[in-house]
């Protein structure tokens, strides 16, 4: 299948098929044309791809984990949990700072309405 064929199959767009490529995260076969071709296989791995963005990795950590998926061997799969255990640590902290500043702006919302609520009984 062409690059579009994919894009729409996989709900990707072809420029993220394009980067995923310029990444290392994706191949193709190309025509004597230059036209990039790719199996059905490919479908899975962009799908697959877009969850590990989505859970907030960068390409560079997925790239690191793709040999995992691509080559499984123990070498592979130490690399790969404890890339993993690194990811799941940085989300966290990121999770944890996110609760922060909403907690804070709940303080600067209740704070406001307590200084409206003032400003109308005068």
């Amino acid at each position: 299948m062409r690059i579009g064929e994919l894009a729409s199959r996989a709900g990707a767009s072809i420029r993220s098929l394009r980067y995923y490529e310029e990444q290392g995260l994706l191949t193709s076969e190309r025509s004597a044309s230059g036209q990039r071709h790719y199996t059905d296989a490919h479908v899975e791995r962009v799908a697959f791809i877009q969850r590990l963005y989505a859970a907030g990795l960068s390409s560079r950590s997925i790239g690191e984990l793709l040999p995992c998926v691509d080559a499984p061997s123990k070498k592979n799969s130490d690399a790969a949990l404890e890339r993993m255990a690194q990811e799941r640590e940085r989300l966290s902290a990121h999770i944890a700072d996110l609760l922060s500043t909403r907690d804070a702006l709940d303080e600067l919302v209740a704070r406001h309405r307590r200084i409206k609520n003032i400003w109308e009984c005068q």
